[in-house]
């Protein structure tokens, strides 16, 4: 028995008409009866019921149609499922990746695959990067998201993103205030780093920086990397991270670029001999959509973030309004003698009298600008009551209100 039997059977059984049938199936009738008769003889049983009013079903023909029809079904769905599955949109990818790079974006593109691939299964794995590896190795895993450097001749790996290291610092460090900081700057500063086993190429680059800045870092606590920068904050030591960490928007750290710009590299890797549809569906996608890249966030620490052009402390910053001391108000008091600290007012370098009592004599007029009412009192808090020349102007207009005329 073969599909094609099958075929013709289901479509004699459907038209009920030997002729139809074969124009259906564009052939002949003549091979068309033959091949029925074949496939009832093999069966052993009658399927058609053949008479002058035309073609019936029998009760076992019925009951076998039935069943071929899910037979075509299933072989249906199995060739639409094998052309998905060959196409990577069906099927089961594991994926590896290390706490602290959900800030990265890895999740944000796992959920963009599997917007557009619903029936592919996705599992996530939280492992080190040396752990991701030898998952890899083993077949535990099928893709993993690592830092540089590698060197492993089986993984094949491509460069997602390309970052810069900053320095996370305590918000009252005094190198907070710098704008960018020597890495020989760190010599005496405690260090808290993630133990070298769950990334010893990313640990050792960090090494080798300072190395060549002529130091050994001092090492004082050790904690995951997504940990650090609590520990920074709560005053542990400082520590060189990648930048995405401020993603975190964690509060009481400051985090400042280093000179002379070191990167590093955050790499995807899967086995360079995996030929699975949905892993290098996987990888193909990754590397076509790349990892969403967010804006930096503002220090919520107190301190302007890097690159604003903060300078060190002690830098000479001119005070807002210049500084000026007001010297007097100008006003001249007869006699020709400027009065002095005499409540003027200060505000930046704009200088406005608050007021001088003494009335000229004769004139009736208010001096320009003091739009105080005058008063003859030598108390008054306008004045400066230890000033000589004012109390002899004061004297003389008392003398010329009380004279007649």
């Amino acid at each position: 028995m073969e599909l094609r039997h099958l075929r013709y059977f289901m479509a004699v059984a459907e038209e009920l008409h030997f002729g139809r049938a074969a124009q259906r199936l564009h052939i002949a009738q003549p091979p068309l009866s033959r091949q029925i008769q074949d496939l009832e003889a093999e069966l052993g049983i009658t399927l058609f019921d053949r008479s002058p009013r035309g073609v019936e079903l029998t009760h076992a023909g019925t009951v076998f149609l039935g069943h071929v029809r899910r037979v075509f079904g299933a072989l249906d769905l199995a060739v639409h499922d094998a052309r998905r599955a060959s196409a990577g949109e069906t099927g089961r990818v594991v994926v590896g990746y290390l706490s602290s790079l959900t800030y990265t974006g890895i999740v944000d593109l796992v959920r963009a695959y599997r917007d557009r691939f619903p029936t592919v299964d996705i599992a996530l794995r939280e492992m080190s990067p040396q752990e991701q590896i030898d998952a890899l190795k083993e077949g535990r895993i099928d893709v993993g998201f690592v830092r540089a450097p590698l060197d492993e001749a089986a993984i094949t790996h491509a460069c997602m993103r390309s970052e810069e290291l900053v320095v996370a610092l305590p918000i009252d460090h005094p190198l907070a205030a710098w704008k960018r900081i020597p890495v020989a700057m760190l010599s005496r500063e405690p260090f808290v780093t993630f133990p070298r086993h769950r990334g010893p190429g990313f640990f050792d680059q960090i090494i080798a920086l300072c190395h060549a800045a002529g130091f050994s870092p001092r090492i004082v606590q050790e904690a995951p990397q997504i940990d650090i920068p609590s520990l920074v904050a709560a005053g542990f030591g400082i520590s060189i991270l990648p930048e995405s960490i401020r993603e975190m928007g964690r509060r009481g750290i400051v985090l400042r670029p280093l000179v002379g710009g070191p990167r590093t590299s955050l790499l995807m890797v899967w086995r360079s001999n995996d030929v699975a549809p949905a892993v290098t569906g996987f990888v193909d996608f990754a590397r076509r959509t790349g990892l969403p890249r967010y804006g930096v966030k503002p220090a919520e620490d107190g301190a302007k973030a890097s690159g604003d052009g903060v300078k060190p402390k002690g830098d000479g910053v001119k005070p807002k309004g210049g500084g000026v001391k007001p010297k007097g108000n100008g006003v001249t008091s007869k006699g020709g003698e400027k009065s002095k600290g005499d409540g003027v007012k200060a505000n930046g370098d704009s200088m406005r009298p608050k007021g001088d009592s003494v009335r000229r004599k004769g004139d009736g007029l208010k001096p320009r600008g003091d739009g105080v009412k005058p008063k003859a009192s030598a108390a008054d808090p306008g004045e400066d009551a230890s000033n000589p020349a004012a109390d002899e102007g004061t004297l003389k207009v008392d003398r010329a209100r009380s004279s007649p005329g």
